[in-house]
């Protein structure tokens, strides 16, 4: 018998997988691709919200556990997986750099935030107002993660490459039976894919979806990621990344003519150097309406766990959430509050 059942292999798959092994845990991974939302991400890790010079919820605690993580996984496939650089935030206001000169004095914020403004030197970006730049920050390429955990899951016979039917999980006293595998515990982590698992789809998991365009450009040689009303992040051979969107209404997993149209006219306001649009991506986000995590037990079927709604910062929040979960479960160590997913099944389950 299994010790455990996970469905869904995005970066909340992935990290619940990686703790169960390091655990000695026994497990199988269902998984479908019908989720791209990982695969599509910037992979940025970034514990501020550029917008307003805030920290990110829990940026600091999920920086110190997800960076060790990847560099573990790095170690074990022999790969290249973190990319580090810093972000630079444009102004567009004198008004914007005095907010950014009173965060920096910010306890929480002030380790990430340069006080020292950087003249923009680079004649092919838009930059009136200097740069500010955000220190300890790069990008996980996720891609590379996704692939590489993928054949080393299916290398151990612990993949099945099929949809998940939940018609077909029986609940017994002491374990789950599902095609003819038994398992003690079961964890869903399917992303925006949650909305069709008729054991959680009542949590208020909102799809918010978002897409990328990938550009080519010879002139713009820009070595740092820029933040403005538009992502520019460098890839490379220079090919960059510019993105992404936010559409709370569309829920198809399609590209949209509307947001690369919309991208391309955010690129102009920021680069003025030719450029070509050589691909595009859409992923739907798992947001939650409170902006927090849904991590637990469900409310009425034990051993039946969730891991998600984690939106735009799976990379930083993934490996953290799979620790906290995992030592609820094992170790009987209680959820914090603010993750804990029965912070919505409590009223949903006194109104019905």
């Amino acid at each position: 018998m299994l010790d455990y059942i996970i469905v869904g292999l995005g970066l909340s798959g992935l990290a619940v997988a990686e703790e169960l092994e390091t655990r000695g845990k026994d497990f199988l991974v269902y998984e479908d691709d019908s989720q791209s939302s990982s695969y599509v991400a910037g992979g940025i890790f970034n514990p501020v919200i550029l917008k307003r010079f805030t920290p990110a919820w829990k940026a600091a605690e999920q920086m110190r556990t997800a960076l060790p993580f990847y560099e573990k996984l790095e170690k074990k496939f022999q790969v290249k997986l973190i990319q580090y650089w810093n972000i630079y935030r444009r102004f567009h206001s004198a008004e914007e750099q005095n907010d950014w000169f009173q965060a920096t004095d910010r306890p929480l914020v002030s380790p990430y935030l340069d006080p020292d403004l950087k003249r923009n030197d680079n004649p092919n970006l838009i930059a009136n107002y200097s740069l500010g730049r955000v220190n300890h920050t790069g990008n996980i390429d996720t891609e590379k993660l996704l692939d590489n955990y993928r054949l080393y899951l299916a290398d151990n016979t612990r993949l099945k490459k099929q949809t998940f039917n939940y018609a077909k999980l029986h609940t017994e006293k002491d374990h789950f039976e599902y095609s003819g595998v038994k398992t003690r515990k079961i964890i869903f982590c399917e992303g925006f894919g949650l909305k069709k698992n008729p054991f959680f789809n009542y949590l208020p998991l909102r799809g918010n979806k978002g897409e990328y365009i990938i550009i080519h450009s010879e002139d713009l040689k820009l070595d740092f990621a820029v933040k403005a009303s538009v992502f520019l992040m460098p890839l490379g051979n220079d090919l960059y990344k510019a993105g992404a969107t936010y559409d709370n209404q569309d829920k198809t997993p399609h590209i949209t003519k509307q947001a690369r149209e919309r991208l391309i006219k955010d690129l102009k306001n920021l680069i003025k150097c030719d450029f070509e649009v050589v691909d595009q991506v859409a992923g739907i986000r798992p947001a939650v309406v409170d902006r927090k995590p849904l991590v637990g037990e469900h409310p009425e079927i034990n051993n039946m766990y969730c891991c998600n709604g984690f939106g735009s910062r799976g990379v930083l929040i993934a490996p953290n959430m799979a620790t906290e979960l995992l030592r609820n479960i094992e170790m009987g160590m209680e959820l914090d509050a603010e993750i804990d997913l029965t912070r919505f099944t409590q009223k949903y389950y006194s109104s019905n």
